[in-house]
């Protein structure tokens, strides 16, 4: 990973970094789209996360002084602009073109299937292309397993019953939006677990202001109390963290192994089935789906490696084969 983040992106210049920039914002996009995979996953995949982290943590006391003194110049080279405006840009032309797809997509059995073959093999990859990077002992070794316990304890925690007062609407924001910026946890799905994705939905829906204001206020206090902590780590701790981040990557897939059967029910706001307990099962070999899975499980294996050797040149999987 310290390679492929070598280039800076934070302040990019030309035309092939912001186009970069755009594609990473566009991949977050689409895997923030998708119940169970983070925004945060395709960051770190494609080596923008330690920029992504400092550029959010630069909004400080340094910026406000800066917009009070309508300097406004210094505050969007502060703020790291042209790097948050090219990402954003891909994010949101994700959003507005995939949601419809992607929605339809998650409904179909068969294509629920496919995606999270595809999603599978790109995670798969980037455990293996970031954590030979690490160098490994004892304590990243305990970190490892640590974020694999952590991630593979929440995917499995069966969503609560909902509180919508004030502060747990807060709370929540906050939580949904540190899980975020962590690769192998989805915002979305811990809204989930605390009984708020459904009526944070309704209330975006209705126009309704108060409770959209409230989680989006917890969201903004936790991303930029969070991205302070995770810069600290990075900058001190870069191996134990990064092996933390791997090992969150590893516990997320088993969330997106793409074979599942359901064993709880629930109806959602607009009275459609939803699984709320799923368990992982074998697949079956004999299925039209099960080629196409596997295929789009290597295919997206192999993008991550191929990009990563594109970069740093080093990759285990290509080194051998391209020079």
């Amino acid at each position: 990973m310290a390679e492929r983040e070598s280039v800076d992106l934070s302040n990019p210049k030309t035309v092939a970094q912001y186009l970069r920039l755009i594609l990473t914002g566009f991949a977050m996009g689409a895997a923030d789209i998708v119940p169970g995979v983070s925004g945060g996953t395709m960051a770190f995949i494609l080596g923008v996360y330690s920029d992504l982290i400092n550029a959010i943590k630069s909004f400080n006391v340094d910026a406000i002084k800066l917009l009070l003194a309508l300097r406004l110049k210094a505050l969007l080279d502060h703020v790291s602009f042209r790097f948050l405006l090219a990402l954003g840009a891909g994010l949101l032309s994700a959003i507005l073109l995939l949601s419809s797809f992607l929605s339809e997509t998650m409904d179909n059995p068969a294509g629920r299937i496919l995606l999270f073959a595809f999603f599978f093999g790109l995670v798969l990859a980037s455990i293996l292309t970031i954590g030979v990077k690490v160098r490994w002992g004892l304590a990243p070794a305990v970190a490892l397993i640590a974020g694999t316990a952590a991630a593979f304890v929440i995917v499995n925690i069966v969503p609560a019953e909902a509180d919508h007062s004030a502060p747990f609407l807060f709370f929540s924001g906050m939580i949904a939006i540190t899980a975020m910026i962590l690769p192998g946890i989805s915002g979305s799905f811990m809204l989930l677990i605390l009984g708020q994705y459904d009526y944070v939905l309704t209330a975006v829906s209705n126009r309704d202001l108060p409770p959209v204001i409230i989680v989006g206020m917890g969201a903004i206090v936790g991303i930029i109390a969070f991205s302070r902590v995770l810069s600290y780590l990075l900058a001190n701790y870069y191996n134990r963290t990064v092996a933390l981040l791997v090992g969150f990557m590893a516990g997320s897939l088993w969330k997106i192994y793409p074979w599942k059967q359901c064993l709880e029910k629930d109806l959602d706001r607009h009275g459609h089935e939803r699984c709320l307990l799923e368990q992982n099962i074998l697949p079956d070999t004999a299925s039209e789906t099960f080629a196409l899975a596997l295929i789009l499980l290597l295919a997206g294996f192999l993008l991550v490696n191929l990009l990563d050797h594109l970069q740093s040149r080093k990759n285990p999987v290509f080194a051998r084969f391209l020079k």
